[in-house]
């Protein structure tokens, strides 16, 4: 397998299309009850522990980046094959194809229970998770291009709702934050810890690496997005914070929803019905995203045409979420995906860098080509 990859031109994107997908990609259903899990690690001082997770978000980017521009043009893909030779580096890969696919596959299940508990109780998980998937087929068929298209365009779709947030902030307590910096710093960690499966997904700049036209850019757009991403996580930790008692706050699972739930106006009655319906927008680049990295993946490590895996990741996909249909199981899932996330994100890569450097440092004194 050749580490650096040769991508061609009508295939690559300017780097300013970064920040429309670390949005797009970090924005999806765990937005809707994350204030909820931070604020069991974090209490009152849950906003704290989202500023803690941007600040590592932004060191972690930065480590990623230092480790990609050691090479002329390689992906995680080629760089765990250099470091670690072909078969370790191959099942290093398939670690992060199986990440991909779980949670791919978390995402989906979550918006099936989601719209099974807010508006079709009775409508089988089947037939959403079949909806969902040939658009996300239908996108990642069209190649990168159209990828990114979605990345850009769908986001956009559902900005509009954040305006209709002004009636619970109008109803907020602001009491409920204090007395604040009260909580320990293990605990804020915790918190910002609890955020990953949230803000999880730039990861994805590891296999993206060599698609992007100019790549000394890179910097500035990724960071504006994880800083946008942060700041509406924070925004809505805040409301829900202030918004909900505390006893209440813990018994709600899905926060997010709860809050456009309790809104009503004269023209509509049940807000909640059309954010879940929009809500689709949001995860649909998460979805497509994912399905092109993992089925990519398996493309340069197997050689498999990424055409079959796209069909066959959808099928078992759906046989999955027709067997799976327990809400225990799939917080079980989140959780599960998210603690591998959290050592895969945010650790390994610290572990990757300096490995990199010594084996560079190790073929200049060998006199090695450049790679």
């Amino acid at each position: 397998m050749e580490i650096n990859v040769n991508v061609k031109p009508r295939l690559r994107f300017r780097a300013f299309y970064l920040f429309f997908i670390i949005y797009g990609i970090q924005t999806g259903v765990g937005i809707i009850g994350a204030p909820r899990y931070i604020f069991r690690e974090a209490g009152r001082d849950a906003w704290l522990s989202v500023i803690i997770a941007f600040l590592m978000q932004i060191i972690v980017a930065y480590v990623m980046l230092l480790i990609l521009r050691q090479y002329k043009n390689a992906d995680i893909f080629g760089i765990q094959v250099d470091l670690f030779g072909r078969w370790i580096g191959k099942i290093l890969g398939t670690v992060y194809i199986v990440y991909f696919a779980a949670s791919l596959f978390s995402i989906i299940i979550t918006y099936i229970e989601v719209i099974q508990i807010f508006l079709y109780p009775t409508l089988p998980a089947y037939v959403i998770g079949s909806l969902l998937l040939i658009v996300i087929v239908y996108a990642v068929l069209g190649g990168i291009q159209v990828v990114i298209g979605v990345m850009v365009i769908f986001p956009f779709l559902i900005q509009w709702l954040l305006i209709l947030l002004y009636d619970p902030i109008s109803k907020m307590d602001w009491l409920h934050l204090l007395p604040m910096f009260q909580t320990s710093i293990p605990e804020l960690l915790k918190g910002a810890k609890a955020t990953t499966y949230s803000l999880s997904g730039f990861e994805v700049l590891f296999v993206l690496y060599p698609f992007i036209d100019n790549k000394e850019k890179a910097k500035l757009p990724i960071f504006l997005g994880m800083g946008y991403t942060s700041l509406l996580i924070f925004s809505m930790t805040v409301i829900v914070l202030g918004y909900f008692s505390l006893e209440d706050l813990s018994e709600v699972e899905f926060s997010v929803l709860a809050i456009y739930k309790s809104v009503s106006y004269t023209f509509i009655e049940r807000l909640d019905f059309i954010v879940v319906a929009q809500w689709m927008f949001v995860i649909m680049p998460n979805l497509a995203l994912l399905m092109w990295a993992l089925t990519y993946g398996v493309k340069r490590l197997y050689r498999v045409p990424q055409r079959t895996m796209v069909y066959a990741v959808a099928i078992v996909i759906l046989i999955l979420v027709s067997v799976i249909k327990y809400e225990r199981v799939i917080n079980q899932l989140v959780d599960i995906i998210s603690e591998v996330g959290f050592w895969l994100i945010f650790v390994y890569p610290l572990i990757i860098l300096p490995l990199v450097w010594i084996k560079k440092k190790w073929r200049k004194h060998k006199g090695s080509a450049p790679t």
